[in-house]
C-alpha cells in the first residue's frame, strides 16, 4: 500500500477555484515553507523564485490564497500581518514581547472552537482564536543575563 500523495501548490490552487499563475505558486510555497511571514518577506521570497512581482500583486494573491482557506492571516496586536500555512485546526499562538517571534501552540482544550465563552450572545461560535504573549527562551535568558 502506499502512502497518499500530496497535492502540488497548482493542484490546490485549482482545487480551490483559484487561476494558477508561477507568482500564486511561489507565494503558496514560500508561506509553507516559512514560518509566521510577513508581507516584505513573502514578497521577497516570491522574487527570489519568479522574479519582478509588485507589492500590490503580492497582497492581492494573499487575500485570494486567505479566502480560499489555502493560508491563514494573523495579527498579533502592534505587529504586522503574518501569514502561515498551517490551517484548519483553530491552533493559536506565542508571541514574543521584545523580539515578536511567533510560535505555534496546539488547541487549548478539546474540539474547536476549544474554549467556551462564557456568554455566546446568541452567536454559534465555530472558532476560537487565542494569542498567548510572554518572551520567547532566548530574550527571557538575555533579561536574566
Amino acid at each position: 500500500m502506499t502512502a497518499p500523495r500530496t497535492p502540488t501548490a497548482a493542484e490546490e490552487l485549482r482545487g480551490a477555484g483559484l487561476r494558477v499563475t508561477a507568482a500564486r505558486v511561489a507565494l503558496l510555497e514560500t508561506v509553507r515553507h516559512g514560518d509566521h511571514l510577513d508581507v516584505e518577506t513573502i514578497a521577497s521570497g516570491v522574487r527570489d523564485r519568479v522574479g519582478h512581482i509588485s507589492l500590490q500583486a503580492v497582497y492581492e494573491a494573499l487575500h485570494a490564497l486567505t479566502s480560499a482557506g489555502l493560508i491563514r492571516r494573523i495579527e498579533p496586536a502592534g505587529s504586522p500581518a503574518r501569514f502561515e500555512g498551517r490551517v484548519g485546526d483553530n491552533h493559536h499562538h506565542l508571541v514574543c514581547r521584545s523580539c515578536g517571534v511567533v510560535a505555534d501552540v496546539d488547541c487549548a482544550v478539546g474540539e474547536a472552537p476549544c474554549l467556551t465563552s462564557s456568554d455566546d450572545h446568541g452567536f454559534a461560535i465555530d472558532e476560537a482564536e487565542v494569542i498567548y504573549w510572554g518572551l520567547c527562551p532566548g530574550c527571557s535568558s538575555a533579561r536574566s543575563s
